[in-house]
């Protein structure tokens, strides 16, 4: 897979896919990541990427051509229907759809070439959603001062479930929400700390019953912490 980022801030992203599963996946040649100043792309003088609001209000706005012109670059196209096959370009707003699991999963199933627009100030002009973007995603419901932190979360969502990303090929299949649960609870040694043993099924090596009990788990946990999920999976 390949990750463009797009950004007003490329210093905000200079180490921080340097560490952990980004970094091997990176070094193994599973994931690029590129990430682009948007300021590189803008015209004029001050190379300017943002403006006021036509019609008045607060606040700036990305002015679309910046934004075209680093799209076009990129994918050599700025029109979608002739984007390479399996591409999407992805604006970070709190207007868009929520980031779950499950999305997660489709992007790193189905995507070989993903752009990211971190969106900024009062928005980004709307023609760059009518003609550029994809998909409008979201990490959750509130308002953060740029897409950048967004973008942060949903490439290390992505990255993770990339084959061969993870040392375990069933890592990933066994994370909160992938079955709809949230994870069941984990133990190490010592199997005695200050008088907190590790329950004595995980010790039994019989493989049947730390299933059945980790399953139990995983649902106790979820009716304390998430009732939604388990309402979802049951209809």
């Amino acid at each position: 897979m390949k990750i463009e980022v797009l950004t007003i801030f490329p210093e905000f992203f200079r180490e921080v896919f340097d560490f952990g599963i980004i970094r091997r996946a990176r070094r193994a040649e599973i994931v690029g990541i590129n990430v682009y100043d948007l300021r590189d792309f803008a015209t004029g003088k001050h190379r300017t990427t943002d403006d006021r609001p036509f019609g008045g209000g607060d606040g700036m706005v990305f002015k679309p051509e910046p934004i075209f012109n680093a799209v076009e670059k990129i994918l050599g196209t700025t029109e979608r229907e002739k984007y390479p096959p399996r591409t999407r370009v992805v604006l970070l707003t709190p207007q868009g759809k929520v980031l779950k699991q499950a999305l997660a999963k489709e992007l790193a199933d189905e995507v070989e070439n993903l752009v990211l627009i971190c969106g900024r100030y009062e928005g980004v002009d709307e023609r760059v959603n009518e003609v550029l973007v994809t998909d409008e995603i979201s990490i959750g419901d509130y308002v953060l001062s740029g897409g950048e932190p967004a973008a942060i979360v949903l490439v290390d969502a992505l990255v993770r479930l990339l084959p061969n990303a993870l040392g375990s090929e069933t890592s990933a299949a066994n994370d909160s929400f992938s079955n709809g649960l949230l994870d069941f609870p984990h133990y190490t040694q010592p199997r005695d700390f200050r008088g907190l043993t590790v329950p004595e099924i995980l010790l039994s090596g019989n493989h049947a019953e730390i299933e059945k009990w980790r399953r139990q788990k995983a649902l106790e946990k979820t009716q304390k912490v998430r009732q939604d999920l388990l309402n979802k999976e049951n209809g």
